[in-house]
């Protein structure tokens, strides 16, 4: 039997929790986001003193199911095919019955359905994007961010009640830079031109940055970073997907501590 003392660091605790990630949401949005969280996986271990190495990565699941507008879906709530709830509580049940513990949603418009997803699903930790924002930049002392996301996004309050209720001001395109903004999603990062996505992004993250004067601008739609840096913007950028990457990987290590 191999000494304790020679065994990995990772070896000698609990195994990483099983975690999912619901995408779909575009599809390239969701195979983005896997990136990220094994980005941040990786700081994890860094971070807990633990060796990087393919085994002490926790186990994920990503559904990739086609699921319908969510922005649509806010315009119009009556029930029908059109609604996404039925497809994210399809893929949650999914991944609960591989096993997973923590649920992460790549798709900042579909926490719209949260309450639902997590109503159904006691067991599971379902992730909250925008409140994950909060907490990151409340600490810093954040009292004005600009928000880029879409028309969903915007029309759900998602981020400004999850902002104000960490006292952070919220600000927000007017009617003409949403539209562009939706432009840029639908017709630039959807459709594959990127040169058009960026062209959009930047006009309203500048337009934004002059006019709110925020401290930040949180990318609120997994789309916009696909397409957008802060020399397009001109200005500090947040990626609300990193932030949620970052809280997934929290989950999945719940269990372990920093190495003296």
């Amino acid at each position: 039997m191999t000494p304790a003392a020679a065994l990995p660091h990772a070896a000698l605790q609990a195994r990483p929790r099983m975690v999912g990630i619901l995408g779909g949401m575009g599809p390239a949005a969701g195979a983005d986001f896997v990136r990220l969280f094994v980005e941040a996986c990786r700081a994890r271990m860094q971070a807990l003193g633990m060796a990087v190495c393919d085994q002490a990565y926790p186990e994920h699941w990503l559904a990739q199911l086609p699921v319908p507008d969510r922005t649509a879906a806010l315009d119009d709530p009556r029930p029908g095919a059109y609604q996404p709830g039925d497809a994210l509580l399809q893929a949650t049940g999914r991944l609960a019955a591989l096993g997973v513990q923590a649920v992460a949603m790549a798709c900042n418009t579909a926490h719209a359905w949260h309450g639902l997803l997590q109503e159904r699903f006691p067991q599971l930790t379902v992730l909250h994007m925008p409140r994950e924002v909060a907490a990151l930049l409340r600490p810093q002392g954040r009292r004005r961010v600009g928000l880029l996301a879409t028309q969903g996004t915007y029309r759900s309050g998602l981020y400004r009640l999850a902002l104000e209720q960490a006292g952070i001001d919220c600000r927000e395109p007017d009617a003409a830079g949403r539209e562009r903004l939706m432009q840029g999603i639908y017709d630039g990062v959807k459709a594959g031109d990127m040169a058009l996505a960026r062209r959009c992004f930047g006009e309203v993250a500048q337009a934004l940055r002059d006019a709110a004067d925020a401290d930040v601008i949180v990318m609120g739609c997994t789309e916009i970073p696909l397409a957008l840096d802060e020399a397009a913007a001109g200005a500090p950028l947040l990626d609300a997907a990193q932030v949620l990457a970052d809280a997934l990987a929290r989950e999945a290590y719940r269990a372990y501590r920093p190495q003296a």
